[in-house]
């Protein structure tokens, strides 16, 4: 096992955890994947088989833990040519390898404080306290677990913001010279429910004003390049649940059909709210948003995401950096771009809170002791 030599200060961590949702690897994985995915909410089987259909045009296999395995071997080189040799583990929230199974070969191997990377940038139930609650359940279900600090949400770090500007720069780039100049700017995100949204972050809405300043930003930024004003939109895919439940809105599809509407010729597709080609860039950008934009007549491309962006990779390195200096009680200077400040470290009290009820949760000023 490595630990760190003569490089940067990363006490008191002794290692890093991946922390991320997880995939089906073949198609007799879809079913089960989508069943733990989720467990609890009363979804009948023939609706999880029409879900899975999707994962079934692509072989049955998500990218997703691909990607965490590329992503993986990336931060590992990053640490080593940066002098910190740490040793680095993946664990899933739904899929092998599972939290649990990782904590324990943690525990084994001696670990006493891990600082933990989600694969997801901003602040909802979903995508960040359920995080948190997963990691409170896996702690609670081995002995000796070692302790986890989560590394803060990252949707305005500089390593996430500006491979985004520069993939969409590359994009319009791609877009025909005579509708380039017009092209319009389509930030993607994940649609979550209303009411999840609405509770979102400390004082509510963090995960709609987050998104928008990170818009706002790459807006700006890519319009400084370009000369041009693009118009920009924060729109939503991957809908699912009860149709009585409001979610954000507007779908993809559906602003690209207003848009044409309205006179637009071209637009990028941008996934800012995901950090890596998974299914639902994949398939709800890639597959069906592009078919609908080919049938509108609009010439669409989709910008890549950060995926192992070498700026995106060291900044897995900075965050740890600076949480280590934090734990360690010196004064960091956070960074962080846009109209928002950098994220806060430790949760606040009823953060992002459980729309089915109250469970522990750990990196938050409410965990457990």
């Amino acid at each position: 096992m490595e630990f760190a030599s003569s490089g940067p200060d990363v006490s008191p961590f002794d290692a890093v955890l991946l922390l991320s949702f997880g995939g089906p690897e073949k198609p007799e994985d879809v079913v089960p994947f989508l069943e733990n995915v989720t467990r609890g909410r009363g979804i009948p089987r023939e609706r999880l088989e029409q879900v899975g259909e999707h994962y079934f045009e692509f072989g049955g296999r998500s990218p997703i833990n691909d990607q965490n395995r590329v992503l993986l071997a990336a931060i590992r080189d990053d640490l080593r040519a940066n002098g910190i040799r740490l040793p680095l583990y993946w664990g899933n929230r739904n899929w092998d390898p599972y939290l649990v199974e990782t904590l324990t070969q943690m525990r084994d191997d001696g670990i006493t404080r891990a600082a933990v990377l989600t694969t997801s940038a901003y602040s909802s139930y979903s995508s960040c306290r359920q995080y948190r609650e997963d990691l409170a359940e896996a702690v609670a279900a081995v002995e000796g677990a070692p302790r986890l600090d989560r590394l803060r949400q990252y949707f305005n770090h500089p390593g996430f913001v500006q491979p985004v500007v520069d993939a969409t720069l590359a994009a319009v780039a791609e877009l025909p010279i005579d509708v380039r100049d017009d092209a319009e700017l389509v930030f993607v995100t994940h649609s979550i429910p209303e009411e999840m949204a609405r509770t979102s972050g400390p004082d509510g809405d963090a995960y709609v004003r987050q998104h928008l300043s990170v818009a706002e930003e790459i807006t700006t930024r890519v319009r400084q390049e370009t000369g041009r004003p693009h118009r920009y939109d924060l729109v939503y895919c991957s809908r699912s649940g009860s149709p009585q439940t409001p979610w954000l809105e507007p779908d993809v599809s559906d602003h690209l059909a207003t848009r044409v509407q309205a006179g637009a010729r071209a637009v990028v597709l941008i996934p800012v709210g995901f950090v890596s080609d998974h299914m639902e860039v994949i398939y709800d950008l890639d597959t069906e948003a592009l078919a609908t934009a080919k049938e509108l007549g609009l010439a669409a491309v989709r910008a890549a995401t950060p995926g192992v962006d070498p700026r995106f990779v060291a900044m897995v390195r900075d965050l740890l950096l600076e949480r280590a200096a934090v734990e360690r009680g010196e004064v960091v200077a956070r960074v962080a771009v846009g109209s928002m400040e950098a994220w806060r470290d430790v949760c606040a009290v009823g953060c992002c809170p459980n729309p089915r009820g109250e469970k522990p949760a750990l990196c938050g000023q409410d965990a457990p002791a």
